[in-house]
């Protein structure tokens, strides 16, 4: 078996909208780190300097949000209420974790013209591979988006997805949607431009809205979905870190190729 990494890095040296902060304690700060904590919390006085080398362990503190990086969107992060159950959409915690794995089927729309691929395209894409997901399918969109990760460009020149062309996979019993992107949408400027054009608030984010009303899940900024074996023949794993009350976690996903 083969695993093929499929997720972007955290990279604090990368353009990011909500700046990512990284800092990095060495072996010796760590030690100092340690020494004071212990101190301060638990009244052990320990001198850093009786550590073998007088270092002890290496820590990060990170500074991001919860959709830095390949992350999964849970429903919470839709809206603040669901049209569909008991009208409370669930956090990243609380999905069950068989969504995050399962067969994939790889789309291509690196030949979509515009900002917004619709159902069109989806439609389009499935009869050239001759497939169709079925229910428990993790669908990936591969946009060529992931080669401008790290610019400024990753985050406002990419392909999304329409509120129908979602619908359309939903209908398959899709439960999670991954693109190369930044967002599964259309790029904020797109989509804005497009409303102002029409006063049609339907055009605004409709991938997200979306899930106001069908529960399902998002994987943006995924990477290396070149390196696929095709449309098919592989299983996914993405299971999201387990935030308490989150509407977003991180995920390292992952493809597995049997050879």
């Amino acid at each position: 078996m083969r695993i093929i990494d499929i997720s972007s890095a955290v990279d604090a040296s990368g353009w990011e909208p909500d700046e990512v902060r990284h800092e990095v304690l060495s072996p010796r700060e760590g030690a100092v780190h340690m020494s004071e904590e212990m101190r301060r919390h638990f009244g052990v006085a320990f001198d850093p300097d009786e550590l073998p080398e007088g270092e002890f362990l290496s820590l990060d503190r990170l500074t991001l949000t919860s959709h830095t990086g390949t992350h999964i969107d849970a429903p919470s992060h839709y809206g603040s209420r669901a049209h569909y159950g008991d009208g409370r959409p669930r956090n990243i915690d609380e999905l069950p974790l068989d969504w995050f794995y399962g067969p994939g089927l790889l789309l291509d729309l690196t030949g979509c013209e515009g900002p917004t691929a619709g159902a069109g395209d989806l439609e389009k894409e499935l009869a050239r591979i001759g497939r169709v997901p079925e229910p428990g399918t993790i669908v990936l969109l591969r946009t060529g988006a992931s080669e401008r990760a790290g610019t400024e460009q990753y985050f406002t020149d990419f392909t999304g997805l329409d509120g129908p062309a979602v619908n359309l996979l939903l209908d398959h019993g899709v439960r999670v949607i991954g693109t190369d992107a930044f967002s599964l949408d259309a790029p904020f400027g797109a989509v804005i431009r497009r409303y102002r054009e029409t006063g049609d608030r339907s055009v605004l984010w409709p991938a997200h809205v979306t899930g106001r009303h069908r529960e399902y899940c998002q994987i943006e900024r995924l990477g290396n979905l070149a390196a696929l074996p095709g449309c098919d023949g592989f299983q996914v794993a993405c299971f999201p870190v387990k935030i308490t009350g989150a509407g977003a976690g991180w995920t390292r996903a992952v493809a597995f190729v049997d050879e």
